[in-house]
């Protein structure tokens, strides 16, 4: 098992790595494998990506994001161009039921509200602006409400075990699903963080689903 120095380090190296951000900014702490990100970058996505470069290292339990946003004077934008440059990325996705949601800008912070039928659709959304100037975060509050799927609670349980054993990364002997109406519960646990990503996209992936309970623990 690593040490909190060890991750630390590690994690300095992944954020050094990634060219799609300034690192010198950014501090890192570790306690008990949980670690803290702070410091300050120009953009929202690059906040974003830290946060997913920190959650790739082994031995990282969780991660805490406390970067700031300071946008440069040439990235800021009112909220009212934010909103309509917000509105026409959404309706440039044909994934997207941009019929079914609504969007509200306060700051440079955007929030989508409404419902959508799949989780990806939930995604895709946030993805979609998540690279517009002068955003300075995203809530997702969109829920989902999928249709009522025509399988049981055993066929929904049966599949996403499946998928689980078609993805090479994923020890599925380890997982444990169980399935009550739309709600999905994952329990047992996984080696890192991307695995359980993957589990949990594995399990929104199954007809009728609308609720995912992820309680994997990370245990390298």
């Amino acid at each position: 098992m690593k040490s909190d120095r060890q991750i630390r380090d590690d994690v300095e190296a992944a954020l050094d790595w990634d060219p799609s951000f300034d690192s010198r900014k950014i501090g890192v702490a570790v306690k008990d494998g949980v670690v803290t990100l702070s410091g300050h970058v120009g953009a929202f996505p690059d906040r974003w990506a830290a946060q997913k470069a920190a959650l790739a290292v082994a031995g990282v339990k969780a991660v805490a994001n406390e970067i700031e946003i300071n946008l440069p004077l040439d990235a800021k934008r009112s909220d009212t161009d934010i909103a309509a440059a917000a509105t026409a990325a959404l309706k440039s996705n044909v994934s997207i039921p941009v019929d079914k949601l609504q969007l509200t800008v306060h700051d440079g912070w955007i929030t989508i509200r409404g419902k959508v039928d799949w989780w990806y659709q939930k995604n895709i959304a946030e993805r979609a602006i998540r690279y517009l100037r002068g955003v300075r975060g995203i809530s997702n509050s969109i829920e989902i409400s999928p249709p009522k799927a025509q399988v049981s609670s055993v066929e929904v349980r049966s599949k996403i075990e499946s998928a689980f054993q078609r993805q090479a990364h994923l020890d599925a002997q380890k997982i444990r699903v169980a399935v009550a109406g739309s709600t999905v519960t994952l329990e047992g646990e996984v080696p890192t963080w991307q695995e359980r990503w993957e589990a949990e996209t594995a399990a929104w992936s199954a007809p009728g689903v609308s609720k995912v309970e992820d309680h994997l623990i990370i245990r390298a």
